[in-house]
């Protein structure tokens, strides 16, 4: 097929070329392949290659044997993905027979013996899994730098974080190793690095993709998985894929009342949309963000909608201090599960600040975390309220471009104190560290940097980043529409309309 040529198509105009025989699955596979081994040395995205068995199942489709076009989608019929080069973020996604170690040398060498339910449904589709990608350590921070496996980079400047938790399959998808690549978000792990990467990525509603058989509600149903993709209409393909309930669920949301990929065939109508450009936790906003969203709005009311500065009554500072208190007991909850799945020394293999955490989540009281969780609800509520009024809020994705490697990472001061304090037993430490405040310190500071995305996910509704905006350096910006419960096809009606207005699938980074 070629090396240049396949990066010039979406994951539905792949599988369209190999559905109609113009190209052979393996031939776009071994382009993938090609890509990834020329590119991963230099981005790190790519963790667990798996590459045999993506050939493997390649050949197989175009041959037509079992294991190919009828294996791949668990019927008779071809999936809508059949032969699409995929990767799977390598958390919390499990692939049977594949080691998954959340990007902790907790779980190295830890191989599950079943699918997520995810990867099924990816499998259904005909997608091909060519391997796993890079994540933070249990994708508990927005940039991805596990001592694992080392930092992934983004194609845009290598010196600076693709963002996270997402962040390997976001700087595998903006560098054309594959058109789409799996992800989770719990706090804006999707959103996040698709603006620091120049891409598509949409959080759905609470409950809308599946996420057993291991989980009910991840992070207590502030997080959901999903895919980053460079085309809307991948991503909307993706999710009329996952949005079909799922034996076990705790809950069913409202189906949508016809395909997400029929939405994007039409555009909104006249929109009223609140905008604010302000952070939640008050911090300074850079610049450039500020500008991206203004930009956003001279096009949005271009386009017939209705644009106003707005914002819902919602403490921000509030409400990030009881995503902490979620995070730390999810945190400790996850040390225990370690300590009892790879036994006591494990938890030793900790990165230090992820001790912390879960040290400090062992001093949170019962009482701590309901009042923190009925604070969420609380949000959801004058949410609820906001979009009375207004159809959709917008706001800036990020507060600040993707900053340079190791910049969000603990200092070597914090990580030494966080050592020693470690070392001197749960209790103990964890009452010192809250006295010192040190997890407010280190949590403000990373949430500077992404204070905007939180809100979707405490409160359960969709959101999406639009990649409409880059800075003079050639950096992208995204831009985040909030939109109500439930209404994700208002949100791909709308991107599919800012993709034609502004069109970005062209746009890539400089890479050989």
């Amino acid at each position: 097929m070629g090396f240049k040529e396949y990066d010039r198509y979406d994951g539905l105009g792949l599988a369209e070329l190999i559905r109609s025989r113009q190209v052979k699955a393996v031939e776009v596979v071994e382009a993938a392949i090609e890509r990834v081994e020329v590119l991963n040395p230099r981005l790190n995205a790519v963790v667990v290659p798996l590459f045999d068995q993506a050939l493997e199942q390649a050949r197989a489709l175009d041959e037509g044997t079992p294991g190919g076009a009828a294996g791949a989608s668990g019927a008779g019929a071809p999936g809508p993905f059949t032969g699409v080069p995929f990767l799977v973020k390598d958390l919390g996604e499990a692939l049977a027979g594949v080691p998954l170690t959340h990007g902790s040398r907790a779980y190295a060498g830890f191989v599950p013996d079943h699918d997520a339910e995810t990867v099924r449904r990816y499998k259904a589709a005909g997608l091909v899994i060519l391997g796993k990608t890079n994540t933070p350590e249990l994708g508990l921070v927005a940039f991805t730098e596990p001592e694992l496996y080392g930092p992934c980079r983004n194609p845009w400047d290598p010196s600076r974080t693709p963002g996270g938790s997402s962040g390997g399959s976001a700087a595998a998808v903006a560098a054309g190793m594959v058109p789409l690549a799996s992800g989770g978000d719990g706090g804006g792990s999707l959103r996040i690095p698709a603006s620091h990467c120049g891409l598509f990525g949409l959080k759905a509603s609470r409950g809308r993709t599946p996420t057993g058989p291991d989980f009910g509600q991840m992070w207590h149903g502030a997080a959901v998985y999903g895919v980053l993709t460079r085309s809307v209409r991948d991503s909307a393909a993706i999710l009329d894929l996952l949005a079909p309930p799922e034996p076990g669920a705790p809950y069913v949301i409202a189906p949508p009342r016809r395909s997400y990929l029929d939405e994007l065939g039409q555009d909104p109508e006249p929109l009223r949309i609140a905008v604010d450009t302000r952070s939640p936790i008050d911090r300074p906003v850079d610049p450039e963000c500020v500008k991206a969203v203004e930009g956003a709005a001279r096009l949005l009311e271009e386009l017939g909608h209705h644009v106003v500065e707005a914002r819902p009554e919602i403490d921000g500072l509030a409400l990030a201090r009881s995503y902490l208190t979620m995070y730390c007991g999810t945190v400790a909850a996850e040390v225990r599960r370690v300590r009892e799945l790879r036994g006591p020394e494990a938890v030793k293999r900790l990165e230090p600040a992820t001790r912390m955490l879960g040290i400090l989540g062992e001093t949170v009281s019962a009482g701590e975390f309901s009042q923190a969780l009925e604070q969420w609800d609380q949000a959801a509520r004058a949410l609820g309220r906001f979009f009375q009024q207004w159809d959709l809020y917008m706001t800036p994705t990020v507060a600040r471009p993707p900053v340079a490697v190791g910049e969000l990472k603990p200092s070597p001061a914090q990580e030494r104190l966080m050592n020693l304090l470690n070392a001197l037993g749960i209790l103990g430490s964890g009452r010192v560290y809250r006295a010192a405040g040190i997890l407010e310190q280190v949590a403000l500071e990373n949430l500077a940097a992404t204070p905007f995305t939180q809100l979707a996910n405490l409160a359960g509704v969709p959101a999406m980043s639009v990649p409409l905006h880059w800075t003079p350096e050639g950096l992208p910006i995204g831009i985040q529409f909030v939109a109500p419960f439930g209404a994700e096809d208002r949100l791909f009606r709308l991107a599919g309309q800012l993709e034609r207005a502004a069109p970005w699938f062209e746009r890539r980074p400089r890479l050989p």
